[in-house]
């Protein structure tokens, strides 16, 4: 072998690289001590990117297609190699393959609770977890700050890192992105697309990554703050709770017996509600409009007439006991049951047990 054969041999001609693991991120081409040939073959695939470093500094970056290395189309390594007027001897760089196809089904999931301050239940804490396909878009950037010089770098190692530092930004954008837990937990795919607006630049300008797709596949909250959530979902389903008190007093009225009296107590007391709101609106209106005057005889007629509807509508279910009257009128029983002896309030006893009549209670009322 001639001496011409032996300089050869130490000479870099091709440099190129087939990915067949599927998982590589980055790989640093074996030199072996070799040094590259003025004029070598970089041959780079579509989905790869290289980046030479020369003596610890970035150099020149080469994307897909066959490249001859001269100092037409390596003007940044020229200049740090000082070659002003072109070179002839061969030299010494790292080089770098990036792989910048999109590494998709990515795991992410939050280890501890996220604390987040929530203007429907205060501090909440919520578990979350989910999918993301990336990308590198910055070669340089990537290889400083994750892969560094590492010979081959691939998924499996960048994973737990990759995942603790998506759940930190995830964390601090849903923090500013104040979104209500209620959309969190029932909207996940448009929180996703929200949210990946926020992780996306952030993560870009750290790590040179681009996030392409962020999914949330399951947000769960405590115990204590899904039982809430089910009894706010409860009071929407029942709707307007005027009409389904309405609905109740018409089922206890259906079932007859104490309940059916019972029934009529919530009946009397708004009635009562709203004579007092009817009293307050004439109070308001001008003392010359006899009609809204709460002491003429035509509101006496009135509250006279409102009782006698009542009994009306609920013929055949006007009798209390003296518990149901004591509520009803707001005192004791005690204080009833005296009533009822000194004959005020007008009963019938039956046994030891005393009955009032809904007219009864009315004309108490009435004094």
């Amino acid at each position: 072998m001639n001496l011409m054969n032996i300089i050869t041999k130490q000479l870099i001609e091709i440099i190129e690289w087939t990915d067949d693991s599927r998982d590589t991120l980055s790989y640093r081409w074996p030199d072996e001590d070799k040094e590259i040939k003025n004029g070598a073959q970089l041959i780079v695939r579509e989905s790869q990117q290289v980046q030479f470093v020369s003596e610890g500094q970035f150099a020149d970056l080469f994307g897909p297609g066959r490249h001859q290395l001269t100092t037409q189309n390596i003007p940044i390594l020229s200049t740090l190699r000082g070659w002003k007027y072109g070179f002839n001897s061969p030299f010494k760089c790292d080089v770098y393959y990036v792989n910048t196809r999109l590494f998709t089904g990515n795991k992410w999931g939050t280890s501890n609770p996220v604390m987040m301050r929530d203007k429907d239940f205060g501090v909440v804490r919520l578990r979350a977890f989910g999918t993301y396909d990336f990308r590198i878009v910055q070669p340089a950037k990537f290889l400083k700050e994750v892969a560094g010089t590492d010979q081959n770098f691939r998924l499996d190692e960048f994973a737990d890192t990759m995942r603790s530092r998506i759940v930190s930004i995830f964390s601090e954008a849903l923090a500013r992105a104040q979104v209500p837990v209620l959309d969190v937990a029932q909207r996940y795919t448009e929180m996703g697309d929200a949210l990946l607006q926020l992780i996306n630049p952030a993560v870009t300008e750290k790590y040179g990554l681009e996030i392409t797709s962020f999914l949330l596949e399951n947000v769960s909250v405590p115990p204590e703050v899904e039982e809430a959530i089910d009894k706010r979902s409860s009071m929407s389903a029942i709707g307007n709770l005027n009409d389904y008190v309405k609905y109740q007093m018409g089922q206890a009225m259906a079932n007859g017996g104490e309940g059916a009296a019972a029934a009529t107590i919530p009946a009397t007391m708004a009635m009562g509600f709203g004579m007092a709101q009817e009293m307050m609106k004439g109070m308001q209106q001008p003392s010359g409009a006899a009609a809204a005057d709460p002491f003429s005889p035509a509101a006496a007629q009135a509250a006279q007439a409102a009782p006698a509807a009542a009994a009306a509508a609920g013929a055949g279910l006007q009798v209390l006991t003296p518990e149901q009257a004591a509520q009803a009128l707001g005192v004791t029983v005690q204080e009833v049951l005296t009533e009822l002896e000194s004959g005020a309030l007008k009963g019938r006893k039956i046994g030891s047990a005393w009955r009032i009549s809904q007219e009864s209670l009315n004309e108490f009322l009435r004094g």
